[in-house]
């Protein structure tokens, strides 16, 4: 094994519906990307309108191996040339956790490496860093399809759960818009395509608890008032005009929501981390990005958030966290578990628990 000042990690993605690996060089604070490969699965959750997590687990099994060795083989490198192997171990579906876990534990346990078990929601915290410089502290929004959060990031491993969605996500609204207004899976994109000829003003859409001195975000009464409205379009004009009123009355929230969070992560720390990053693949939405870069602005903030290709998920950030773990010396077990839910501030749900038991919900 290499020193631990310079090291190289393999990482593996497959929490959702993208089978990703990923070679990521850590030396000191400087992070190379030497691959990332991800394999879509669009096509086989289209017809459903939706991931399917039978499906998704059946075919990251069928192409896991050829993925890893893929991304080991663009890098330049063979399994001898890693320091660890990392792998997300939760939040997510849990049948394609497991997939990419065992994946992760098998070349651990054959080739006798560290084994890392990310949490995918520190994967995001820390995909700004695979491009560009992002000192902690910082404050982050992720915002996805299946998470919404607002976090002060100290660190890894070092996380503060400001807000957080009570409801639906961000991107989970999004798609479901996007399918009541008859548009192709996924949804969020097309949404943002057709909203560009829309004509702004014509809907009065919610923007929900807006003012609220908390930092928490709401969703579901702007997807209801939105498939209703969708049920009454009639022309392509119609569709077009309501989705840019859907974009605008997220964007509305994330940036509002976002500026209340700034505003209360500030106090106490000077000058000291008033950097906002934005991570999640909502965050490839360019009107959803403008309204939180003039949000940022406003309050003193600088901006960042990854490349788009880094939004999404992908298992350079898988990676990067892991080798982050693995320099502070923060290694895992072999018989680390998947997990469906696993907060990145544990305390906070212990104490404000969002989803209670037997009530569905995000999946952080």
């Amino acid at each position: 094994m290499h020193a631990l000042s310079a090291l190289t990690v393999l990482g593996i993605e497959t929490s959702c519906d993208e089978t990703a690996a990923a070679v990521v060089r850590l030396d000191g604070d400087a992070v190379e990307v030497r691959s990332s490969v991800v394999a879509s699965q669009i096509d086989a959750h289209r017809p459903y309108g939706g991931v399917v997590p039978e499906v998704a687990a059946r075919a990251h099994v069928e192409i896991i191996d050829d993925i890893i060795e893929q991304a080991l083989r663009e890098a330049g490198i063979g399994m001898g040339d890693l320091d660890g192997v990392a792998a997300t171990a939760g939040p997510g579906l849990v049948g394609g956790v497991m997939v990419g876990l065992s994946a992760g534990k098998a070349i651990a346990l054959a080739r006798g490496l560290p084994l890392v078990a990310v949490n995918h929601l520190e994967g995001h915290a820390v995909s700004v860093r695979l491009a560009q410089p992002a000192p902690y502290p910082f404050l982050l929004l992720l915002v996805s399809g299946g998470h919404c959060q607002l976090l002060a990031v100290d660190g890894i491993g070092a996380c503060t759960r400001l807000g957080s969605t009570i409801d639906d996500a961000a991107g989970e609204a999004f798609d479901k818009i996007a399918a009541s207004l008859g548009l192709p899976y996924p949804g969020g994109p097309a949404l943002e395509q057709l909203a560009r000829a829309g004509k702004p003003d014509r809907y009065v859409l919610p923007r929900m608890l807006l003012g609220r001195k908390d930092c928490d975000f709401s969703f579901s009464g702007l997807k209801t008032a939105a498939a209703r409205l969708a049920e009454k379009t009639e022309s392509e004009q119609d569709r077009a005009d309501l989705a840019l009123s859907v974009q605008t009355a997220i964007a509305d929230q994330l940036a509002e929501r976002s500026g209340r969070a700034m505003a209360l992560y500030a106090q106490g720390r000077g000058g000291e981390g008033r950097l906002f990053v934005v991570a999640g693949g909502v965050a490839a939405n360019g009107a959803v990005r403008a309204a939180l870069e003039r949000t940022a602005a406003v309050h003193g903030f600088a901006f960042a958030a990854p490349p788009l290709k880094y939004c999404t998920d992908n298992a350079a950030m898988i990676a990067l966290a892991g080798a982050e773990r693995l320099a502070a010396g923060l290694t895992d077990p072999l018989d680390a578990p998947a997990r469906p839910r696993w907060p990145l501030d544990a305390e906070a749900a212990r104490l404000n628990p969002l989803h209670m038991p037997g009530r569905k919900g995000a999946k952080a």
